[in-house]
């Protein structure tokens, strides 16, 4: 994948945003020398990219997430290092927003400078499997609300239909449909879709500009 600067993922709440930050973080350090991986979800401090912070630190990946991650308080601020993401123009991010509108608040502090260096890529994930969006008229509802609370328009989708471990195949292919639909409606190209290691295998060359990917581990 060619990667901006800056990509910012964003969606529904559990439509998968952080495993697939956490893989792209791993994927762009293959590419690149600096990068790093921020975590804007100041509202929800639980299942969050410091729970993959070993493994980053392993692989070089600078984290950038608010003090109180994985904690229960919930206090919604900005940490001051999340500006290296703007500042810092030669720190390649990979940015895991917030669910919905109020996730995409926090963005909206960086957005004035994200449109100005005009370096990044937005992607909407979507999975149809969420009760909140089902169809392509409740998910592009979505998107707008994101994008308001962002200031930011979207660049890209990111098919990410899953039930979990449960997931196979076949619920991926099955969902093409809807992507379409999406896709059509919100006149944004599909730039990827996300699949577990295992379930992509089974996939194959069915699904064009695929992703595999290693779940991250939810703690216990």
């Amino acid at each position: 994948m060619n990667y901006k600067r800056i990509t910012l993922i964003c969606g529904h709440y559990g439509s998968g945003k952080t495993n697939i930050a956490v893989n792209m973080a791993f994927d762009l350090k293959k590419q690149f020398e600096r990068v790093a991986i921020a975590d804007l979800d100041i509202v929800n401090p639980y299942f969050r990219t410091k729970d993959s912070a070993e493994e980053l630190e392993k692989a070089g990946i600078r984290l950038i997430v608010s003090e109180y991650a994985n904690t229960n308080l919930d206090i919604p601020a900005l940490p001051q290092e999340m500006y290296a993401i703007v500042d810092d123009k030669d720190l390649v991010s990979v940015v895991d927003v917030g669910g919905d509108d109020r996730g995409a608040y926090a963005l909206g502090r960086l957005s004035p400078a994200i449109l100005e260096e005009n370096n990044y890529d937005m992607f909407l994930v979507i999975n149809r499997f969420r009760p909140l969006t089902p169809d392509a008229e409740s998910t592009v509802g979505v998107m707008r609300e994101i994008e308001q609370a962002a200031s930011l328009p979207f660049t890209g989708i990111i098919h990410n239909s899953n039930l979990g471990a449960e997931t196979t195949a076949e619920d991926i292919l099955s969902s093409e449909e809807y992507v379409h639909a999406v896709a059509a409606l919100s006149g944004l190209p599909v730039v990827l879709t996300c699949a577990e290691e295992k379930v992509a295998e089974q996939l194959g060359d069915r699904v064009s500009n695929l992703f595999p990917m290693h779940l991250q581990k939810r703690p216990v």
